[in-house]
């Protein structure tokens, strides 16, 4: 995992992951400048009934900022890993052809249905499994920081399976990839571990999305030499 994280840092200025660095953060703020449009108008119209048209546009605008600010710190992970679910096979692609040559000449780039569907299904999940654990966070309360352990491992291990998806794609289909998937649990959860630590540390989350990937791609190619071997 070290030498994955190492070089995934290494490998930032490169100017084909600044460009789906870009791409990604683009993308990301314009869903999150979309959410708040429609927030706004959505608040607007009920503060202009509650408290009349005049007034109403100033505290629909205070309401959406709150709430967005809210919803970015609730939501960034979500919506950034989906972004980065339809930008993922290029970073992979950079990193297999840095590092990879013979695995990225084989690959097969992932088709944009495919990785549509993979963003869609990773958000989904996401959103499907923490609202329905929310009793449980809510039950572990009294505990102080036992809802923020439970977040964390839950969304590593959700992590570390989009992760690992992003990468697989390019070499398996989606039944290789199930049989995949059951073999390397315990794999993708440590990788999720650490992708999610990179969330949670300010400025570096920015970067979370696409370190996880490149660190995806490491551990997929290294553990497919050792299972070689």
């Amino acid at each position: 995992m070290l030498r994955a994280l190492t070089l995934s840092f290494a490998q930032l200025g490169d100017v084909a992951i600044l460009r789906i660095l870009a791409k990604s953060l683009t993308t990301t703020l314009a869903i999150f400048a979309a959410i708040g449009g429609v927030l706004y108008v959505a608040l607007k119209a009920a503060f202009d009934t509650i408290v009349g048209s005049d007034t109403g546009s100033g505290w629909a605008g205070a309401a959406a900022i709150v709430l967005l600010v809210l919803g970015a710190w609730l939501l960034f992970r979500v919506v950034a890993v989906a972004v980065i679910g339809v930008f993922g096979d290029e970073v992979v692609a950079a990193v297999e052809a840095r590092y990879y040559p013979v695995a990225h000449a084989r690959a097969r780039p992932v088709a944009f249905t495919r990785s549509g569907r993979m963003a869609l299904a990773s958000a989904g999940r996401a959103i499907a499994i923490n609202l329905a654990l929310i009793p449980v966070y809510i039950a572990l309360l009294f505990t102080a920081i036992g809802p923020a352990i439970a977040f964390f491992l839950v969304n590593a291990w959700l992590l570390g399976r989009d992760l690992g998806e992003t990468v697989a794609s390019r070499h398996m289909d989606d039944a290789t990839m199930r049989a995949w998937r059951k073999a390397t649990r315990a794999r993708r959860f440590v990788l999720g571990l650490a992708g999610t630590g990179l969330f949670v540390v300010p400025l570096l989350n920015l970067f979370a999305p696409i370190l996880g990937a490149a660190m995806a791609t490491h551990l997929f190619h290294a553990s497919r030499k050792a299972t070689d071997a």
